[in-house]
């Protein structure tokens, strides 16, 4: 639609910062999850970030709204306060805690993305120094709470087994979303793995 920009990702780098680039402006504010624990900045944040990129290329953490890698989010200077602020944990350096903020109070994708975010930087453990990654949606979404309560159940599972929950493992209702999100799985694509995450 005319005056209006394309919801979805394109290769126009005027569109998209870079993968090296800390631009705090274009990054979401820290809320409460956050707060007391030593946020990423610079060249920690964009570490962290880059190695994020891979390993949802990896698990496939797509946003199937903008059909593009959930990493590139952080960048798409559309929705400067979206994306993911992450901050080592005040009391265990060993532990990272990542907040996600959605593009908007009400995305449908917001519990898929965050418990897939979980499993990638969970399950793939061994390519970070973090023994352990803790995820939150923020407090701005209107289903935070549920969507919260989920992760903590998936991460008390992980501590207490050392394996990551998959959907449907014995970890309570953390596979179902908290209201119908048909719209959360992605569509088959013949160039990605059905299987997301």
């Amino acid at each position: 639609m005319a005056g209006f920009p394309s919801p979805f990702g394109t290769d126009d780098g005027t569109l998209f910062d870079g993968y090296d680039e800390f631009l705090p402006d274009h990054l979401p504010n820290p809320n409460a999850f956050l707060d007391g624990h030593e946020l990423l900045v610079d060249g920690e944040h964009v570490a962290f970030h880059r190695l994020t990129r891979e390993l949802f290329e990896e698990r496939t953490v797509y946003d199937m709204t903008f059909d593009y890698n959930l990493a590139r989010l952080n960048l798409d200077t559309r929705h400067t306060g979206a994306g993911y602020r992450y901050a080592r944990d005040s009391d265990d350096p060993s532990v990272l805690r990542a907040e996600f903020t959605p593009t908007t109070p009400f995305c449908p994708q917001s519990h898929t993305l965050t418990i897939g975010s979980f499993r990638a930087w969970n399950g793939l453990a061994d390519r970070h120094e973090y023994d352990l990654v803790r995820v939150r949606v923020a407090p701005t979404h209107h289903q935070s709470a549920a969507i919260n309560e989920q992760l903590s159940e998936i991460e008390a599972t992980y501590r207490e087994t050392g394996s990551v929950p998959e959907d449907g493992a014995d970890a309570g209702s953390v596979g179902s979303p908290p209201t119908d999100a048909s719209n959360d799985r992605p569509a088959e694509r013949p160039d990605r793995p059905n299987a997301p995450f």
